[in-house]
């Protein structure tokens, strides 16, 4: 396989759960190294967090995303410990742009998990829990759905916010305003519209605060061009000035995550292989449903790691 055919992808939050990587941890020495480092960084010992903890501690989002950047940094250490072969494009989902970014060298993994716990807290803060609410909405065409969520934002917003696959979109917004677009999308024909276990209405102007927060962080946090292209959320194009990338991540935190035009980015650079680098499933089910001829690989236990390595190999 020629490297410009494979592609990594990096999970968002919602793949955390209570156990995960304890397989590769008890066979790779590197895993648990990688968690170590990232325990450092913060002053609490996440390893253990992720395997003693509480599934409500993990979903804390200032916990999620410093552990799924750890568990995904853990696992493209040990792949490229393994000998794996160098994707020629990276992509993650929200939280998991970082973790691109950070395996393709722009941003150092220390800076990077002290960052995404500092988004968390300020994701997390922007709006007062109970305020906000996400929703997934299923079997509508986008346009269907950005125009409903138009119609009711007033003094209340709600906006379509992740564009997962074809058929599948996320909206948010304040609470109010997010059961009456869910009424209407079911009225408008929705197979289904139902609130999501999220504490924060993620990617929507409401988390502008944020934004200015995560601005004032990277001010001192050195981003450099990353080795391997990266695709980002905002736009669905690669870059590689380190500005425009801090400015990139800002804007991700109040704009919606462009999944579907991130996967067609990376079709139309010729790639026919995607790996999932982390825990769970979740993108390799939406890559293939944006693009069916998809070969959707995972990594997040020893079985999947070697079948991983021997399907890119033997190609």
């Amino acid at each position: 396989m020629d490297k410009q055919q494979l592609a990594f992808v990096f999970p968002g939050q919602g793949s955390q759960k209570v156990g995960m990587l304890a397989e590769l941890g008890a066979e790779y020495p590197i895993v648990k190294a990688c968690f170590e480092e990232a325990s450092e960084a913060l002053g609490y010992d996440m390893w253990s967090m992720v395997q003693n903890g509480e599934q409500e501690q993990l979903n804390l989002t200032e916990n999620t995303q410093p552990i799924l950047l750890t568990a995904s940094v853990a696992v493209w250490r040990l792949w490229c410990q393994r000998g794996g072969m160098t994707p020629g494009v990276m992509a993650g989902h929200s939280l998991g742009e970082f973790s691109a970014l950070v395996c393709a060298g722009a941003l150092s993994f220390s800076d990077a998990v002290r960052l995404v716990r500092a988004r968390g807290q300020a994701m997390q803060t922007a709006v007062p829990v109970g305020v906000g609410a996400m929703a997934a909405v299923l079997g509508l065409e986008d346009q269907q759905i950005l125009s409903i969520c138009e119609s009711i934002s007033g003094d209340e917003v709600v906006e379509a916010v992740n564009f997962n696959s074809p058929g599948q979109v996320v909206i948010a917004g304040h609470a109010g305003a997010v059961e009456k677009a869910i009424n209407a999308l079911k009225e408008a024909g929705a197979k289904r519209a139902m609130l999501l276990p999220v504490s924060a209405p993620f990617h929507t102007s409401l988390m502008k605060p944020a934004g200015e927060k995560l601005e004032e962080a990277l001010e001192t946090i050195p981003v450099s061009s990353p080795s391997i292209p990266v695709i980002h959320n905002v736009h669905a194009q690669t870059e590689s000035d380190a500005e425009a990338i801090k400015a990139l991540l800002v804007k991700q935190i109040y704009s919606p995550v462009k999944w579907v035009d991130c996967v067609e980015a990376m079709i139309a650079r010729g790639v026919e292989t995607g790996v999932e680098c982390g825990p769970g499933k979740v993108l390799s089910g939406l890559n293939k449903r944006i693009h069916k001829p998809l070969n959707c690989l995972n990594i997040d236990c020893p079985d999947s790691l070697a079948a991983t390595l021997a399907a890119i190999a033997g190609e």
